[in-house]
């Protein structure tokens, strides 16, 4: 400790200020940044150490609590926007599933393509339609998909962007009929 400005005192105990920095993770961010708690601590200290014979200026220190407070008010303006973001995300997510359970019920029609390897290993992409008709919905890792049940009865878990078309099944079964019909007479 030569140096007697390339201090800190915490709790009446001096330390060079470079090792204390080291050894105080709440005194330093992880991007060298100065954070609120390492600019309140360096205030104090600046307080605490100032010459009796020649104080610092009020202005000064009314400055840099200006400064303090600024920053404070803009940690808080972005956890809250942070906080905000899910709550958005969570609306937007709650308003597809609504969506999504209006379609229950309704003929589908969607594509899914599958991965594979050739004979030498090279990567080949196979699309399979499907049709079929909506019975759920369902979200995995905060996506929501439907779930549908092919001609052949089985069950599949659809992606919205791997829909290709939807219909109700009364128009279908009405088309079905009237073409049974027409047909008939």
């Amino acid at each position: 400790m030569s140096n007697p400005f390339n201090t800190i005192t915490v709790n009446g105990v001096t330390y060079d200020a470079e090792a204390y920095a080291k050894s105080n993770p709440a005194s330093t961010n992880k991007n060298d940044e100065l954070g609120k708690d390492a600019f309140l601590l360096l205030l104090v200290t600046q307080m605490q150490n100032q010459d009796p014979l020649d104080p610092q200026d009020n202005g000064e220190y009314l400055a840099q609590l200006a400064q303090f407070s600024a920053l404070e008010q803009m940690t808080n303006v972005a956890e809250n926007l942070e906080e905000l973001q899910d709550v958005v995300n969570n609306i937007d997510t709650s308003v597809l599933v609504g969506q999504l359970s209006g379609m229950i019920g309704n003929a589908i029609s969607w594509t899914h393509d599958e991965q594979s390897a050739d004979a030498d290993g090279n990567p080949v992409t196979t699309t399979q339609n499907y049709r079929g008709i909506v019975t759920g919905v369902t979200i995995s890792d905060g996506a929501p998909s439907i779930v549908a049940m092919d001609e052949n009865g089985q069950v599949h878990k659809v992606a919205i962007s791997e829909i290709t078309s939807l219909s109700a099944i009364q128009s279908i079964q009405t088309a079905q009929s009237d073409s049974t019909e027409s047909t008939v007479s």
